[in-house]
């Protein structure tokens, strides 16, 4: 019998497809079975657990001490604030845990601060900021800043925790701003080619600085008041936490600049330039009056259901960048928000 080759190939496709919608099937049905398992396993949702990491000392070491032995807890503020491991709730849950296990009965006695970070979400940035201060206070303990690459807004907003902040040569520094937006307004565009928008609202000014009207007078005030205030805070606690640093020239002079570490040194930004991670860990336990002592880096755990919502997290990410670019494209997460941030070149 002959078989018309449409046929066939139609056959194949049909098959094909028809095994894909099985598998698929099958895989929902076994993740679906997965998270119930683990959600009835437990009445309780439990936090992420963090992980140490034995980290060299300052003769880059890696040395095991004795399960009482004194720590220097190393604390990294990495990536852009307020995305993902870098939140206020992210870092709280680590400074918890450092209090817990194996770090319980104040084993902790000084924490170091690896900072590369261009700053962030305001919200995160002040957040983390009084995390940390508040763990200082609590167990009367010093900490110190090493600056690896770049510390610039929100990240100079954390390192005003630091008692002292060291710097690389080539790291770069300041960047003392705050922004919100860019906000576009599409309304003569829309004119031109005769569309139209409506937007229903109610309370006075929901809609400020909707894109698709014509914009009135003062309508970026309330805006324009809330940087203002941010702006204030984030001068009073980096000139509060820097003496040397003088504020009318912050203010007037230095702006959101940047500046390469012995500029920072200079202008009081920093204590240290042209520094290194040694330097800066020997200078902290001397400052403990640690003569023994090991450092762990603390960072969040990832389990495999972590794993396997921020791969879906990330493709969706992606698949979203490609469909609607956005002004923070890279970080949803800071959409709509103020931020502490240093985004040279972009809006």
């Amino acid at each position: 019998m002959h078989y018309p080759r449409e046929s066939i190939i139609a056959s194949t496709i049909r098959s094909f497809f028809r095994s894909f919608a099985v598998f698929i099937g099958f895989f929902t049905a076994f993740m679906l079975l997965l998270f119930g398992l683990i959600s009835l396993s437990s009445p309780y949702m439990q936090p992420e657990r963090s992980t140490l990491l034995l980290s060299p000392d300052a003769k880059g070491q890696r040395l095991l001490l004795g399960p009482t032995s004194a720590v220097i807890l190393k604390l990294d503020i990495s990536g852009v604030i307020g995305v993902k491991n870098l939140t206020t709730e992210k870092i709280t849950s680590l400074l918890l845990d450092a209090q817990e296990g194996i770090l319980q009965n104040d084993r902790v006695k000084a924490i170091l601060l690896h900072i590369d970070t261009p700053g962030g979400a305001v919200t995160d940035s002040d957040g983390i900021y009084r995390a940390i201060m508040a763990f200082k206070e609590k167990h009367k303990l010093p900490i110190y800043a090493y600056v690896d690459g770049l510390c610039a807004s929100g990240g100079m907003y954390i390192a005003c925790a630091a008692d002292k902040v060291f710097a690389s040569s080539t790291s770069v520094i300041g960047s003392v701003g705050v922004r919100f937006g860019p906000a576009f307004n599409f309304s003569t565009l829309m004119q031109r080619y005769g569309v139209e928008a409506l937007t229903i609202t109610q309370g006075k000014d929901k809609d400020a600085l909707n894109p698709f009207r014509p914009w009135k007078a003062d309508e970026d005030l309330s805006y324009r008041n809330l940087t203002s205030a941010m702006y204030k805070q984030f001068v009073d606690i980096v000139t509060s936490a820097r003496p040397s640093l003088n504020k009318q020239k912050l203010i007037s002079d230095y702006g959101a600049h940047v500046f390469i570490a012995e500029e920072a040194l200079e202008y009081g930004y920093i204590d240290v330039a042209n520094s290194n991670y040694n330097e800066a860990l020997e200078a902290l336990a001397s400052q403990a009056n640690l003569e023994s002592y090991q450092v762990m880096t603390i960072q969040i755990a990832h389990n495999f259901l972590s794993e396997l919502s921020q791969a879906r997290y990330s493709f969706i990410e992606k698949m979203s960048h490609l469909f609607s670019p956005r002004t923070h494209s890279l970080y949803p997460e800071l959409e709509g928000k103020f931020l502490y941030l240093y985004q040279p070149g972009l809006l």
